[in-house]
């Protein structure tokens, strides 16, 4: 079976969200901030996982807005850590560019579902 390319995108996205948080964390003396980033970072894929076992096409739809909910508010928070310098310029722009990718599949197949229904 052919892997999805969202499901495996916004799976790295929330290990390197955590690995990211953990880093934060260790060395920079940790803020409740970081959670809110563990948690809508991680969110983004959790929530495409089960739209992949909906009961029905606005479930589906449902899962995935609320996944790219998450991932505008992911990058929120990763701009946010920018410009306090929680994270480095390097650092932002890897996590960034892949929220924007999974944000762009999100719209893409969020529109495709709404043309079906």
């Amino acid at each position: 079976m052919k892997e999805n390319k969202l499901v495996v995108l916004s799976k790295q996205f929330a290990v390197d969200i955590v690995n990211l948080c953990t880093v934060i964390k260790e060395s920079r003396k940790g803020n409740v901030l970081l959670n809110q980033l563990l948690r809508s970072g991680t969110s983004v894929g959790a929530n495409i996982h089960e739209a992949n076992y909906a009961a029905s096409k606005a479930d589906f739809i449902n899962k995935f807005q609320i996944a790219l909910k998450e991932c505008y508010e992911s990058e929120y928070w990763l701009g946010l850590f920018k410009e306090t310098k929680m994270i480095n310029e390097e650092e932002y722009e890897q996590m960034y560019d892949q929220c924007c990718k999974i944000r762009k599949l999100l719209i893409a197949s969020l529109r495709t579902a709404k043309k079906s229904c």
